[in-house]
């Protein structure tokens, strides 16, 4: 029987996108993936999917500014939304917003909801060094919380210097997801905007393996009015999804994750279609999963995210 999964980790790389970001910053030093709508479809065929939900990937329209970066934006969401329309049911949307500009955001928010229908929208884990939890980006949070939105936060480059010879996705991704849900917790997003729900990319980085270290410590630190045990029912209400993450990493996500709060991500087109059959192919042989958790991460989790999917595939 078809696995009929929905993707939630599932990228676009529209081609005018590519041109001004090399044009902009270079070619990245891990280079840019071959992709078009074809593939895409095909890679949801080869890996059993009934509905994979596209995003702009890293480093998204943040490295532009001013009316460039709302012109880009709008170009980028007209482009995936002609992927969506053109996919026949096989293709939803995350809707890119221009931050870090907080007042055009909102703008863009209130579009992507009632002029084209996102199913939710994606953010980067962080903006020139400022994270999400930062008190700047709260009219963000409001406006997200008021559409009840799913945000899709896609790890961004932190402002390091590169480990010789590891390409910042290999460890700084992880990295930064990590720090950004600290970020939301310590900052009190989870707790002011309690009708958003968050997908952390790639199993929530460090978080599931670390968290009761994070808790203690924090409660120790910075948030001495709640204890360990509150903390940690803060990080639960995080979403993970499951791109990249290997037989090693299926036992901490699925023993810290909250009931139905795993769901299944390819990370198309960002690793070759050969890992994507190697990651999806672990997850579905792990002998971890008890009763119907294996289709619940497939697809009835993000089911419950997405009503629309519903018996849909």
């Amino acid at each position: 029987m078809p696995a009929n999964r929905i993707d939630t980790h599932f990228h676009m790389i529209p081609p005018f996108w590519t041109d001004a970001l090399v044009k902009k910053m270079g070619k990245p030093t891990w280079g840019v993936p071959d992709w078009s709508f074809e593939s895409a479809i095909a890679v949801t065929d080869r890996l059993e999917t009934s509905t994979a939900i596209i995003s702009l990937a890293t480093p998204s329209v943040s490295v532009w500014e001013g009316q460039e970066q709302l012109d880009l934006t709008k170009k980028v969401n007209d482009f995936g939304l002609d992927l969506v329309a053109r996919a026949n049911g096989r293709l939803g949307y995350f809707a890119t917003v221009p931050m870090p500009n907080v007042e055009n955001t909102v703008k863009e928010i209130t579009r992507a909801y009632e002029d084209y229908h996102a199913d939710g929208v994606i953010l980067i884990s962080s903006y020139k060094g400022v994270y999400l939890g930062d008190k700047i980006f709260d009219p963000v949070w409001a406006e997200l919380n008021k559409r009840k939105a799913v945000i899709f936060i896609h790890p961004g480059i932190p402002e390091l210097k590169p480990l010789e010879g590891v390409p910042q996705p290999t460890v700084d991704f992880p990295m930064d997801s990590t720090r950004c849900a600290l970020s939301l917790v310590t900052g009190g997003v989870m707790e002011r905007y309690p009708d958003v729900k968050i997908i952390l990319s790639h199993a929530g980085g460090f978080l599931p393996y670390a968290a009761r270290r994070f808790a203690v410590l924090l409660h120790d630190y910075t948030m001495k009015n709640k204890s360990e045990q509150d903390i940690v029912k803060l990080l639960k209400l995080f979403y993970f999804d499951t791109a990249l993450s290997s037989p090693d990493g299926l036992p901490s996500l699925m023993n810290f994750a909250a009931p139905g709060h795993v769901i299944f991500g390819s990370d198309n087109p960002y690793i070759s279609s050969d890992q994507q059959a190697m990651f999806t192919r672990d997850q579905d042989e792990w002998k971890g999963f008890t009763g119907d958790q294996l289709h619940q991460v497939n697809r009835l989790n993000a089911e419950a995210l997405f009503p629309r999917l519903k018996g849909k595939g």
